[in-house]
């Protein structure tokens, strides 16, 4: 069934400190570690949320990997799929959409990864923030557009994945969170499999109303109109905002997946 959008320009002055937000379809992404809802901001970044669910709606997400995490920054997807064997495949991607740097990068918010240096150039890649990263994330690179809130105790969910050994796969995948996967099981030589990836099974529209969740008010961008000289590298939580534009580059390129490529993060 085709999702009607409702494309509102709401006009935000530097002051403003929240939005209210009554047009917001609800998602959930289904992981094998549990479910996370999301209330999409329809209304107040319009192209980002159409083209998330575009992605949706044409199984894009289904057996997605979480291919990035970084502890206490973020954790990403949207890249790769997994259909039983490797190597992953890249997922389709159409046009880019138009940045929409509305509202602030905080904890439990789910925003768009793009190529460093070009703020027009999310397509299917999302991360969620697992810390309050606007000092960083909402200035870089014409600031990340943030289009959904974490509900309920998702955040939990998200934050088990958060804790994961994570693994150097190769590629794009060099941070990659691995399931039943430990330091032994690398020395032992032994392949990682859908039993250790985190995989996103699907994400589905749960709630497609007009208005779902009015009572909440993200933060809005208030920084974005600040001096951002330092570049994409500037300090924060999680480091280098740069490296979303990098795993952007690299996720064009086919993974390869040995047993010697296998590198745990400690």
């Amino acid at each position: 069934m085709m999702l009607k959008l409702k494309h509102t320009a709401i006009a935000i002055g530097i002051s403003c400190l929240t939005i209210s937000v009554s047009h917001a379809t609800e998602v959930q992404i289904r992981t094998v570690l549990g479910d996370v809802n999301i209330n999409l901001f329809d209304n107040t970044t319009p192209q980002t949320v159409e083209n998330f669910l575009s992605y949706v709606n044409s199984g894009a997400y289904a057996n997605n990997v979480v291919h990035r995490s970084e502890p206490g920054f973020v954790i990403q997807a949207g890249a790769f799929q997994y259909n039983a064997a490797f190597p992953l495949d890249s997922v389709p991607t159409g046009s880019a959409v138009e940045n929409e740097p509305e509202l602030s990068n905080r904890r439990g918010t789910i925003a768009m990864a793009k190529l460093s240096g070009n703020p027009d150039s999310a397509t299917s890649q999302w991360f969620i923030n697992l810390s309050d990263n606007s000092a960083n994330l909402d200035v870089q690179n014409g600031g990340f557009t943030v289009f959904g809130q974490v509900l309920d105790d998702g955040m939990d969910i998200i934050d088990q994945i958060a804790a994961l050994n994570r693994f150097d796969l190769g590629g794009a995948a060099n941070a990659t969170p691995l399931r039943n996967y430990s330091q032994a099981d690398l020395a032992a030589g032994v392949d990682v499999t859908d039993e250790h990836l985190v995989i996103i099974t699907d994400v589905v529209v749960t709630d497609a109303a007009t208005v779902t969740h009015a009572e909440l008010n993200p933060p809005a961008n208030t920084l974005i109109n600040q001096d951002n000289s330092g570049g994409g590298n500037s300090g924060g939580s999680g480091g280098s905002v740069g490296l979303f534009g990098l795993f952007g580059l690299l996720g064009l390129a086919v993974l390869r997946f040995t047993r010697n490529w296998y590198k745990l993060f400690v």
